[in-house]
């Protein structure tokens, strides 16, 4: 019955920061079309009908401790056309991230308000 994941959402406690990662550092375009909300944020289309949104509210896990390596942690797994510029922009912007300890072409990082993201290969 389920045919696909249409979104991921993530919460921010700090949007222009948050957005200066999934814009600046990610290359993401913002999706004009998200309608007024009782909270701020941003969507991304990320691949047909697939999105990733960012929601400014409270992180009601502020003060948790998250693993050190994002793929032992909840996290979003995202395909990428070339790793290697994807780590080149990482490294250049100060962001950590790990390989995947599975032996695949992929990593994980944290954005700004901690949450995991994995980056896989998909070429």
């Amino acid at each position: 019955m389920i045919t696909g994941i249409l979104h991921a959402t993530f919460l921010t406690t700090d949007l222009a920061t948050a957005r200066a990662f999934y814009e600046g550092i990610l290359g993401l375009k913002p999706d004009p079309n998200r309608p007024a909300m009782s909270y701020d944020g941003a969507w991304y289309d990320v691949a047909d009908k697939q999105q990733m949104h960012l929601m400014l509210l409270p992180n009601p896990e502020a003060g948790l401790q998250r693993p050190a390596h994002g793929g032992r942690d909840r996290h979003v797994a995202l395909a990428v056309s070339d790793l290697a510029k994807l780590m080149e922009r990482l490294d250049h912007a100060g962001v950590a991230y790990t390989h995947s300890k599975s032996g695949r072409r992929a990593l994980f990082c944290r954005d700004p308000d901690q949450n995991a993201l994995e980056f896989i290969a998909s070429n």
